[in-house]
């Protein structure tokens, strides 16, 4: 209990020192409408292991036929290779923006059947496709792999992190870029990270303060802005952009918490109307003190236990906490200590409060 006082007290000096927003970056809050990274996919064949693979498994036959067909290999019909030592995985990659053919970016690796482990293998070369069906990357490497499986004769096994799951750092090449139109389009868009019309107004204001006239709210979330045509000069000019500060407006009051841990997260802006809270526990023992009952001399009655149960009932203390109008972080939390809430107390507390319409925020549990 004292750790969950001390952490609800961190969080309301933390917030209560905060005061008013911060200026921060054009850069932090948003980004550039179309400069953004590209998921990449591919299939590919781990080779090099021991005895770990996928076996004889159909999908990673074919592909195995595949791959010795490429290199000028034709196995001979009806032939099942034997594949323990391969893997049949999927890889993942992002394309970041602007990339150019011949740079290098990292993938990951991973099982789809019934491979233990990727240790000590290696990706035979695979292309990599974006969501259009285009080739825009091939991956090929060792895997380095965090993981650790191992099992014995007895059928026992012990399992350290993830080892179906590698990576391999540079492990893909870039051979074609993703078109971009920023240099050229007539109107750049910029996007808000989160919606919010005082925010974009403010954001508008400091980017035409700058440069009169280029900025214009499309949403709560889009402004429309009108550069000159031509990279060297939008570039420019967009690093200027993001460079610019702005006070962002007070982020909305918002209590979020999670059901599963008991984690409550209380946002500096969060008001209770005037409200009354009790907090208590009824707690109930049974006691079971069995006797043993022996029968009358030279009867025909057997020795038994004779149950014997002893039921009390106490009902903890009640507290009553009271929260004037308007109450703030600080004293939300000083309320919530006096009852010597547990966090799962505290979290029918926040319903509660919330259902009586006291609590001015939103609740979100996840």
């Amino acid at each position: 209990m004292s750790s969950l006082k001390s952490f609800l007290l961190v969080l309301c000096a933390i917030f209560t020192a905060a005061g008013p927003a911060q200026a921060e970056r054009i850069r932090d809050i948003g980004a550039f409408q179309g400069v953004r990274s590209n998921q990449l996919t591919g299939y590919g064949i781990v080779v090099g292991l021991d005895g770990s693979g996928d076996d004889n498994l159909e999908y990673l036959t074919q592909a195995a036929r595949g791959i010795s067909g490429r290199l000028g290999l034709q196995l001979p019909p009806g032939v099942s290779p034997g594949l323990k030592n391969a893997a049949a995985v999927i890889i993942t990659a992002e394309l970041p923006a602007f990339a150019k053919p011949g740079q290098r970016i990292d993938v990951t690796v991973s099982t789809m059947g019934k491979a233990k482990s990727l240790r000590g293998g290696a990706l035979v070369m695979t292309p990599l496709y974006g969501a259009d069906g285009q080739i825009y990357a091939m991956a090929q490497g060792n895997l380095a792999v965090g993981g650790l499986g191992v099992s014995g004769q007895d059928g026992s096994k012990l399992t350290v992190n993830v080892p179906t799951v590698g990576r391999i750092a540079d492990g893909a090449t870039v051979e074609q870029a993703v078109a971009s139109n920023f240099d050229f389009t007539e109107v750049l868009r910029w996007n808000l990270y989160q919606a919010d019309f005082l925010t974009i107004s403010r954001v508008r204001d400091a980017i035409n303060a700058v440069y009169p006239g280029m900025a214009q709210v499309e949403d709560g979330v889009t402004l429309a802005l009108m550069l000159p045509p031509g990279a060297n000069t939008r570039a420019e000019i967009m690093a200027q952009i993001e460079m610019l500060d702005i006070n962002p407006a007070e982020r909305a009051a918002r209590v979020v918490i999670n059901s599963r841990t008991g984690t409550i997260v209380i946002s500096s802006a969060v008001r209770l109307a005037p409200a009354a809270i009790s907090h208590g526990s009824l707690v109930v023992r049974i006691d079971e003190n069995p006797a043993v009952v022996q029968p009358e001399p030279f009867s025909r009655g057997q020795t038994a236990l004779e149950p014997n149960s002893t039921i009390t009932a106490r009902q903890e203390e009640n507290v009553v906490s009271r929260v004037g109008p308007g109450a703030s972080l600080a004293e939300v939390v000083d309320a919530l200590n006096a009852l010597g809430a547990s966090p799962a107390d505290l979290v029918a507390i926040l319903e509660g409060l919330k259902q009586a319409g006291s609590l001015t925020a939103e609740l979100v549990i996840i």
